[in-house]
């Protein structure tokens, strides 16, 4: 498990970036494409590809959330690590980082260590998650941001 600070430390852990309206929009394009596309791969069944497109979805919208913060991670752990500051820091209402922690590790291991396990998958659910993600970004006053950015960063 990873923590804010080791993160700090990495290449392409944590790093302040430039807060990006469109960035942040294009990552929930993503989000909402990839919703999409999962509600055609849950007709067939394939564990592998339901627990992987799940997880992308909640990652896409975090990521939204992240780089209209202007936080920029390659390393997922440590966007986690990054949405367990912001949500202690009260920006979500629900856990949201325990939620991608949950879907990083079944994707893993239906992806990689080959489980099949099964994936609990709510379409509503995800298309709900994305209209929050959207509405936590769009009430993010230039003066949160700075006050966040402020905090994670020094």
């Amino acid at each position: 498990m990873a923590n804010l600070e080791w993160c700090k430390r990495q290449k392409d852990g944590l790093e302040m970036a430039e807060a990006s309206e469109n960035i942040a929009e294009d990552y929930l394009k993503n989000a909402e494409e990839s919703l999409r596309v999962l509600q055609k791969i849950v007709d067939n069944g394939s564990r592998i590809w339901i627990a992987t497109m799940k997880y992308y979805i909640e990652y896409f919208c975090i990521s939204a959330v992240l780089y209209r913060i202007g936080i920029r991670s390659k390393i997922h752990d440590c966007a986690i690590e990054a949405v367990e500051f912001l949500q202690n820091e009260g920006l979500f209402q629900e856990d949201v980082a325990g939620r991608l922690r949950r879907s990083k590790e079944l994707r893993i291991e239906n992806q990689y260590n080959l489980k099949n396990m099964p994936v609990d998958i709510d379409i509503q659910d995800l298309r709900n998650f994305i209209l929050k993600m959207k509405k936590t970004k769009d009430e993010l006053t230039e003066k949160k941001v700075n006050q966040l950015r402020s905090k994670l960063f020094n």
